[in-house]
């Protein structure tokens, strides 16, 4: 298995950093977080029409790249370093996952150069007021009418960037297990509201469906696999983005470590500190061979994506969060104030530690799967 990047993979880097730190500035960011969408859009299709981001996994037939996950681990680490305002993993990456996998090629002819170019934004509604991400915790209905087509009722919350959405992607409950539903933004019926979060630089929102028309996408064989396999790789994806949040909260660190004078030197010789940020650097770099490793799975197929991913996840997340903590130890009081984007690094982090589950989550799954 190879494990360095290539040339185009680096070339890919080199892009999507420059192309971010044009149009994710600091000023930009803060911005951006007190719009109504959350993102420009704008940006959102300039990242399509100029780099291709939203199409990298798409194939070519559609309008894509047809590149692989280690490609958009490159592109969602960059995001996770700028603290990425747009719907990158909600559209991008569950939203165009769940249509490469399921068996409907009318929706993926219709939907995915739509999503390709940055046109149209999709999102991927599992989760409900419970908050679990298993089958148990669907329980959004789904009936068929007599026309052929379905009305779906009930809720669905923590969806992300699901009040800007122009087509959600809604898991639901139907006699004969679970099925995957599209269901356009504007569709009667559908309540939306966003809701107040911890990070304000990504969005979620509570759906209420009220006898909500919707079209039901074929699904290789039980459609729970489907969403277990969106799960897997989102978590692989989620997991590099962590990575790009911890690495850039470490490089924080160190900067101010370098300027920040105390007693008359570098608060950053002293061996407190040293011995800090050296135990963020090994887990920064740890956390890196975990996500590109469930990112290579994922591109092989391996039976393994399962345990590999949600451990990536795990392991990424509690990586993230222990870096972004760090930094603002280092930066001490000003790290604490608003003004300061020293928090604004802990919270995408702790928000993401909880996405798709915890961490405790994740390693229990394994257990169950290994039967520990």
């Amino acid at each position: 298995m190879h494990f360095a990047f290539t040339d185009e993979q680096e070339e890919l880097r080199r892009t999507v950093r420059a192309f971010f730190d044009k149009t994710s500035s600091e000023p930009e960011l803060r911005r951006l977080m007190d719009s109504p969408e959350g993102h420009d859009p704008g940006v959102w299709q300039r990242m399509g029409s100029e780099i291709g981001v939203q199409g990298l996994m798409v194939p070519e037939e559609f309008g894509g790249a047809g590149c692989g996950m280690v490609e958009l681990g490159v592109v969602m680490e960059e995001a996770g370093r700028a603290l990425l305002c747009a719907p990158l993993l909600s559209s991008a990456v569950m939203a165009t996952t769940a249509l490469l996998r399921c068996a409907d090629p009318d929706a993926r002819k219709r939907l995915l150069p739509r999503l390709a170019a940055g046109e149209t934004v999709a999102t991927f509604a599992l989760t409900e007021d419970t908050a679990r991400w298993d089958a148990e915790g669907v329980q959004l209905a789904a009936r068929e009418d007599v026309d052929g087509g379905w009305r779906l009722s009930g809720n669905k919350n923590f969806v992300l960037d699901g009040a800007v959405a122009d087509v959600v992607l809604t898991v639901a409950r139907t006699p004969d297990g679970i099925g995957l539903f599209c269901v356009e933004g504007d569709a009667p019926g559908l309540v939306r509201e966003a809701l107040p979060t911890l990070d304000p630089t990504r969005r979620q929102a509570r759906l209420e469906y009220r006898e909500v028309p919707a079209t039901r996408l074929r699904t290789p064989g039980n459609g729970w696999d489907l969403v277990s396999e969106v799960l897997d790789r989102t978590a692989a994806a989620l997991a590099a983005e962590q990575v790009g949040v911890a690495e850039r909260a470490l490089d924080m660190a160190v900067e101010y470590a370098k300027t920040r004078h105390q007693f008359g030197r570098a608060i950053g010789s002293f061996q407190a500190v040293k011995h800090l940020l050296a135990d963020v650097l090994l887990e920064v770099e740890s956390a890196r061979a975990a996500a590109y490793f469930a990112l290579l799975s994922a591109d092989g197929g391996g039976d393994d994506l399962p345990n590999v991913a949600g451990l990536a996840k795990a392991f990424c997340s509690d990586a993230a969060v222990l870096a972004a903590s760090e930094n603002i130890q280092v930066h001490g009081g000003i790290g604490f104030t608003w003004e300061h984007t020293a928090h604004l690094y802990l919270k995408r982090a702790k928000t993401s530690q909880l996405l798709l589950g915890d961490s405790a989550h994740h390693r229990e799954l394994l257990a169950q799967r290994i039967g520990v």
